[in-house]
C-alpha cells in the first residue's frame, strides 16, 4: 500500500500507483480494460498533446486561462512532445468508443506535470477548458494521420519510387516475355515493368495527398456534440491559429463541426487509400515472387538477393522473403482498413463510437506500410540480378510474337505458324520463313523484339 496513493474523481477514491503522473480516470479506465495490451500509438498521444498546447494559448487569448495555467500547461505539453514520460499513458486501445479515457490520461499527466511548480493546474477545469473528448479525439485522429503520411509514408513511397527508378534505367533495353493471364504474350521490356510498378506508387503516393486534404478539416471546438456549448465562440479560430504555427499544416475548422464528431468520413477515405498502397505493394511483391521463381523449374528471370536459408529441411533453398513479408503487411493492412470501415458506420446520432480503433488502425496501417516500402526497396528491388540469357532465349521461342505480322500475312496464317512453332519448338522467325512470302530481311524487322516493345504497326 506505500506504493499507492489516494486519488478522487466524481465516482469516488481511486488507487494510483504512487509514482503514477496520472490519476483516477485513468487508472479506473487501466483497470476496466484489460484487453490487448497495445496502448494507443505514441504519435496518438502526441496529436492529443498538441490538442491540448493549442487549446490552452487559444484560452489563454481569449482570456479565459490565466498566464500562470497556460504557461505551465504548454511547457508540460512541450516535455511529453519531446518524449518524456512516454510510459505514462498505459489505457488499452480497446477502451469507451469516444476515447474520453486517453484525453482524460492525458488531461491528468499534463495538469501533474504542469502543477510541479506550483501551479494548481486541474485537468478538466484548465487543461480540456473549451473542449470534449468528443472533439480532442476526432480532431487528433486527423493530427496524427496527416502528421505520419507527410513525415513517414510519403518519404518511404518516395523512397522505393526512386529506387525503382534506378533499376527502370538500367533495363530499359531488356527484353522479356510478356504475360497476360500468365501466359505468354507479346515481349515488354524490364525498363517498362518497373515504370509500371513506380508510376502505380506515384498515382497512390497522390491519392494519399488528396485524402490528407479531407483530413485538415477538423472538428475541434464542436465539444460535446457539435454545438461548441462551454467555449467560447472565436475558440476554433484562435485554436486552429494555435495549431497550425505548431505544426506548419494548414488546418482548417470545419463549418458544420457536427459532422466531425458523428462520422469519421475522411479518415475512412484515409484508410481506403493507405488500402491502396498495399494493394499496389502486394502487385510488386508478386511480380518479383514470379519472376524469381525457380531457380530450375521457374520463370527465373531475376534473382533477388540470398538473405537467409529457405528451409529448415532441404539446403541450399533460398526464398522470396522479402516480397513475402510485404505480401502479409498488405494484407494485414486491407484488414485493418475493412475494420476502419466498420468502425465508420458506427456514428450513432452525434458521436462515432470507435474513434479509438479508427486512430490505432490508421497509424499501424501507415507504419506498416511505410517500413514496407523501405524494406522492399532496400532489400529486394536494389540488389536483384537479372538472368538476361534466359530472358532473351525465352523471347526468341515465344510464339506469340507472330503476332506483328498480322497486318502482312492475316491472322489465319500467323496461327497456324504460331502453332507449328510452339508445337515444333522451333524459333517463330524459322517457321514464318518456311510458311510465308516475306522474306527474311523483313521478318527479322517485324519480329524485332526490342521494336515491338514500342508498339505501332510494323515497326512504324
Amino acid at each position: 500500500m506505500k506504493d499507492d496513493r489516494i486519488e478522487k474523481d466524481s465516482l469516488g477514491e481511486v488507487r494510483v500507483p504512487a509514482q503514477a503522473l496520472w490519476g483516477a480516470q485513468t487508472q479506473r479506465a487501466v483497470e476496466n480494460f484489460p484487453v490487448s495490451g497495445l496502448p494507443m500509438p505514441p504519435a496518438f498521444i502526441d496529436a492529443v498533446v498538441r490538442v491540448k498546447r493549442a487549446a490552452a494559448i487559444a484560452n489563454g487569448h481569449l482570456g479565459l486561462l490565466d498566464k500562470g495555467p497556460r504557461k505551465a500547461i504548454v511547457t508540460a505539453c512541450d516535455a511529453l512532445l519531446d518524449g518524456e514520460h512516454r510510459d505514462q499513458f498505459p489505457i488499452d486501445r480497446y477502451q469507451t468508443g469516444s476515447g474520453t479515457s486517453t484525453n482524460m490520461n492525458v488531461n491528468e499527466v499534463i495538469a501533474r506535470l504542469a502543477s510541479q511548480d506550483g501551479e494548481e493546474v486541474n485537468a478538466n477545469d484548465h487543461v480540456n477548458m473549451s473542449q470534449s473528448s468528443n472533439d480532442v479525439i476526432p480532431t487528433a485522429i486527423h493530427i496524427s494521420a496527416i502528421t505520419q503520411a507527410y513525415q513517414v509514408l510519403q518519404p518511404a513511397l518516395s523512397h522505393l519510387q526512386g529506387k525503382i527508378y534506378e533499376r527502370e534505367a538500367l533495363f530499359s533495353d531488356q527484353v522479356k516475355t510478356g504475360r497476360t493471364h500468365l501466359m505468354d504474350a507479346m515481349p515488354v521490356t524490364l525498363g517498362q515493368e518497373l515504370r509500371t510498378w513506380r508510376e502505380q506508387l506515384i498515382a497512390a503516393e497522390q491519392r494519399i495527398v488528396a485524402a490528407c486534404d479531407g483530413l485538415l478539416a477538423i472538428p475541434q471546438g464542436g465539444t460535446a456534440v457539435g454545438t461548441g456549448i462551454n467555449a467560447h465562440k472565436d475558440f476554433a479560430d484562435k485554436f486552429i491559429t494555435a495549431l497550425n504555427e505548431d505544426t506548419g499544416y494548414h488546418f482548417r475548422s470545419l463549418p458544420h463541426k457536427f459532422v466531425g464528431l458523428s462520422a469519421v468520413d475522411a479518415s475512412v477515405a484515409m484508410s481506403a487509400q493507405l488500402r491502396g498502397v498495399a494493394i499496389v505493394l502486394t502487385k510488386i511483391a508478386n511480380d518479383l515472387r514470379w519472376m524469381n521463381s525457380g531457380p530450375i523449374h521457374g520463370l527465373a528471370e531475376i534473382s533477388l538477393p540470398a538473405l537467409q536459408p529457405g528451409s529448415s529441411i532441404m539446403p541450399g533453398k533460398v526464398n522470396p522473403v522479402i516480397p513475402e513479408s510485404v505480401a502479409m503487411v498488405s494484407a494485414q493492412v486491407m484488414g485493418l482498413d475493412a475494420a476502419v470501415a466498420i468502425a465508420g458506420q458506427s456514428g450513432n446520432f452525434q458521436l462515432n463510437v470507435m474513434l479509438p480503433l479508427v486512430a490505432a488502425n490508421l497509424l499501424d496501417m501507415g507504419a506498416l506500410l511505410s517500413n514496407a516500402a523501405l524494406m522492399l526497396a532496400d532489400k529486394a528491388i536494389t540488389g536483384f540480378s537479372v538472368n538476361s540469357e534466359r530472358l532473351n532465349e525465352a523471347v526468341d521461342k515465344n510464339p506469340v510474337l507472330v503476332t506483328a505480322l498480322n497486318p502482312e500475312i492475316g491472322y489465319a496464317l500467323a496461327a497456324e505458324i504460331a502453332k507449328e512453332a510452339y508445337a515444333t519448338g522451333r524459333p517463330i522467325i524459322d517457321v514464318a520463313d518456311e510458311r510465308c512470302d516475306l522474306t527474311r530481311e523483313q521478318l527479322e524487322d517485324l519480329l524485332n523484339p526490342l521494336k515491338l516493345t514500342s508498339g505501332g504497326i510494323g515497326g512504324h
